[in-house]
This record gives structure tokens, C-alpha cells and sequence, in this order.
């Protein structure tokens, strides 16, 4: 690209028998021509001007190195001298050097790119949409944290037991007491976890309680609270599909990512990949969430927590498009009995049933009882369990139909009314016994290792 070049600038001087560089002239005038060329040209200049080193040292700036320069400024500055007229002031011949010195030590001292001398560089501008996305990332990246896996493995040689890391995934800060929210498959088998904030710190953290059944853990770690900035809180109630979302994390162990999609989908149902227990009403969105994005945050265009990013269809392995958020209506409540009891007290029948396909294979719909332990509630109420008479025959027990009238065709169904209810609860459980239909109350308790 052919490029405007600053080709001479020559100063005219009469002849005269004596010259005065602080005399004006109104026939001395400075000359400056541009020319469009693919290479700079210098025009001859008279032998009688002294001046022309120095101008030739500011037009060969940004093509000749700096100390030939200098060096030719150096070899010129006796002439540039013995040229001034002998009959000239003292004080003339010394503004001359020291001007001469500073502009030596200018281009010394400058750091200037030849090619970039005369280009002025514009600000970079960007979209409001785009500014609102790097904002949201800079406001909320302080939020989130990078959660190691280690277990305790035991050398084969040494017998020495060591920690290995063994998986890794992300997290958020959920309040100043150092409670940090992420998922319950993140932190699964852990002997020990780490927990790296966004300033590069690292702390040990100890579990406090998770829920295996939503997939939903919080952790604790002894952090300064001027390090730990909460995320704020959302509702996932009023999402709709088609809104923008955006996913934060830390995918194969790197620094903060941010991905970007909208609402694909909602009440959509998963299952926990610690108990196979359905989660229901979980959030679909097409943002790439890959391995390490696990536990990390979901957020709407405000920057509000709208779901825990926990899961991806792919039958390949791969970011398919198709990822999945535990919603935050569902994550705030167990968040705060794990945080204030330690655990979640879930209510329970106290039942084991058939696989779903064994029912249909029967011809009915339903969920059947295949064991009713005495201890608990279903046993308690009187449900019948699957068993073999005498002569080994199969004897069907109890096909639970409805609970407090909300038809059950399979074990989601039972699940899904099972979490609308409380411990202490007394529901009427619909039975197919038989030939004829039955209704037992039965009082709920939670799970034995929970009470």
C-alpha cells in the first residue's frame, strides 16, 4: 500500500555574506512537500545548509537504526558548528548545539514503531449488546470458583498414600459465611477439596451437606469475606424460552469462561446421576456447557442466578447443544437446609418398586410394591409387597395407582408428588390389590439415615 512520506524539509537561505539563524527573512520559508510513493525520497539540499543532518536524522527515523543516526548526528555537529558565521553570537552557536543534543536525546529515548508513526489508532467501539455481555462477565466472574476433586490413592510400590486429583468442576459463592454451591457429582468420592477463588487463592474446603437426589452439594471454606462476592439471586419461576442465558465456569481446568445461549426448553426432567431420582422442572439451553462447567452458574441477561449448570445430552460425549440447569427455586431450598441442617429431609413411602417396563409387561399402569419393610411408612400402613406363596408361585403385591388423587403410571410420577409434600404428611395412596382397588393413609417419615 503506497503511503504519504514526509520527503524534505529544506530551509531557502539568501546569499548573503553573513547569516543569522535567529534572523527573520520574508524570503526564508520552510518547505514542506508530501508525495504518494511505495518508498520514501529525500530531495538534494544545498551543501550550505547546516541544518540538513538533523532534518535527515527526523525523515530517516522509521528507516534507519537509531544509533547510525545518533552516530551521524555526532560526525556532523563540528560542521553544523564551524558553518555558523564566526561573527554570529556566542549565545546563537550554543542555542544551536543544545538543540541539536535534545533532539539526539529524544529519538533516544522515544520507542516509536517506524510503521505506526503517523497512524492514529482508533477506540475499539462495540454494541450496547456486547458491552452489556463484557460487563456481566466482569461483575460476576469474582462469583464463581474452581473446585478440585482429590482422593486418597495408595502407591502400589510404596504403599505411600497419596492424594491424586480426580475430577474438577466449578462453583459459586453463595453468601460472605464462605458457603460455596456446586454440584453434588462434582465433588463425589472426595477425600479432600480445593477451592480456587477468582484472585488466584486457593483454600482447602470441608463438605457441609448435599442432596443426592437434586445433585446439589455446598461446600465451606475459611476465606477472607473481602474475597467472597455472592452471586446475586434470581427466579427461575417467570423464565421464559427464547431469553438469553449465560454460563460461567471453568471447562478442562482453565481460567473463566463464558458461554452464551438462550431458553431452549422448560420443565424438562433429568435424572440424578448419584440415585437415578428424577429432577423435575430442569431448564434446557443450547450454551455450550462442557466438562468443568459442572456446578457452575446459570444467569439471565441481569446477571441473576437462574440454575446450577449440571448436565449435557450427548450420546457422543461431546457438547451436543443440549445442556441442562437445575432451576434456582429448586437449588435455593435445599441450599438452606443443607446450610442450616446439614442435610435435606425428604419424605419418603418407605417402598421398593418394579422397573417401569416390568408393570407394562403386566398390562397395568402403575408402581409396583415389591418391598414393604415393616419399619417404614408403606409398612407401617399396611401395603402388601411382591412375594411367593408355598409352591413358589409369584404373588403380585400392591400396584400403587394414585397418591392423594394424582395418578401414578410409573416411579417419576411417585417421585414428582412425593417432593410436593413434607415429612408428617398423611396421604392416600390409591392401591390396585388384586381384582379391586384400595385407599391407605400413610403417614410420611424421612429416610433413616436422615432422621
Amino acid at each position: 500500500m503506497a503511503a504519504y512520506s514526509l520527503i524534505s524539509i529544506s530551509t531557502v537561505f539568501h546569499s548573503s555574506p553573513t547569516f543569522s539563524p535567529l534572523s527573520r527573512s520574508p524570503n526564508r520559508k520552510p518547505t514542506l512537500s508530501l508525495s504518494k510513493s511505495p518508498s520514501p525520497s529525500v530531495h538534494k539540499t544545498p551543501r550550505s545548509n547546516p541544518c540538513f543532518p538533523i532534518i535527515s536524522l527526523l525523515h530517516h527515523k522509521s528507516h534507519q537504526n537509531q544509533k547510525t543516526l545518533l552516530t551521524q548526528l555526532n560526525s556532523s555537529l563540528p560542521k553544523l558548528i564551524s558553518a555558523i558565521n564566526p561573527f554570529s553570537s556566542a549565545l546563537d552557536s550554543l542555542l544551536v548545539l543544545c538543540t541539536s543534543l535534545a533532539l539526539s536525546l529524544s529519538l533516544f529515548i522515544a520507542d516509536v514503531d517506524p510503521a505506526s508513526a503517523f497512524v492514529v489508532t482508533t477506540p475499539r467501539k462495540l454494541q450496547s449488546d456486547e458491552l452489556a455481555t463484557v460487563r456481566l462477565f466482569q461483575e460476576n466472574t469474582p462469583s464463581v470458583v474452581y473446585i478440585t476433586n482429590l482422593a486418597a490413592r495408595q502407591d502400589a510400590f510404596t504403599l505411600d498414600v497419596l492424594e491424586v486429583p480426580q475430577g474438577s468442576g466449578s462453583g459459586f459463592v453463595w453468601d460472605k459465611d464462605g458457603h460455596i454451591v456446586t454440584n453434588y457429582h462434582v465433588i463425589r468420592g472426595a477425600s479432600d477439596l480445593r477451592v480456587t477463588l477468582a484472585d488466584q487463592t486457593t483454600y482447602d474446603a470441608q463438605v457441609v451437606g448435599f442432596d443426592q437426589d437434586k445433585d446439589v452439594a455446598v461446600i465451606r471454606v475459611d476465606a477472607p469475606k473481602d474475597k467472597l462476592r455472592p452471586i446475586p439471586v434470581g427466579v427461575s419461576a417467570d423464565l421464559l424460552v427464547g431469553q438469553k442465558v449465560y454460563a460461567i465456569g471453568n471447562p478442562f481446568g482453565l481460567d473463566h469462561t463464558l458461554t452464551t445461549g438462550v431458553i431452549s426448553g422448560l420443565r424438562r426432567e433429568i435424572s440424578s446421576a448419584a440415585t437415578g431420582r428424577p429432577i423435575q422442572d430442569v431448564i434446557q439451553t443450547d450454551a455450550a456447557i462442557n466438562p468443568g462447567n459442572s456446578g457452575g452458574p446459570l444467569l439471565d441477561s441481569s446477571g441473576n442466578l437462574i440454575g446450577i449448570n449440571t448436565a449435557i445430552y450427548s450420546p457422543s460425549g461431546a457438547s451436543s447443544g443440549v445442556g441442562f440447569s437445575i432451576p434456582v427455586d429448586t437449588v435455593g431450598g435445599i441450599v438452606e437446609q443443607l446450610v442450616k441442617f446439614g442435610k435435606v429431609t425428604r419424605p419418603i413411602l418407605g417402598i421398593k418398586f418394579a422397573p417401569d417396563q416390568s408393570v407394562e409387561q403386566l398390562g397395568v399402569s402403575g408402581v409396583l410394591v415389591l418391598d414393604a419393610p415393616a419399619s417404614g411408612p408403606a409398612g407401617k400402613a399396611g401395603l402388601k409387597p411382591t412375594k411367593r406363596d408355598a409352591y413358589g408361585r409369584l404373588v403380585l403385591g400392591d400396584i400403587i395407582t394414585s397418591v392423594n388423587g394424582k395418578k401414578v403410571s410409573s416411579g417419576s410420577d411417585l417421585y414428582r408428588v412425593l417432593d410436593q409434600c413434607k415429612v408428617g404428611d398423611k396421604v392416600i395412596v390409591e392401591v390396585l390389590r388384586g381384582d379391586h382397588k384400595e385407599k391407605i393413609p400413610v403417614v410420611l417419615e424421612p429416610k433413616p439415615d436422615e432422621s
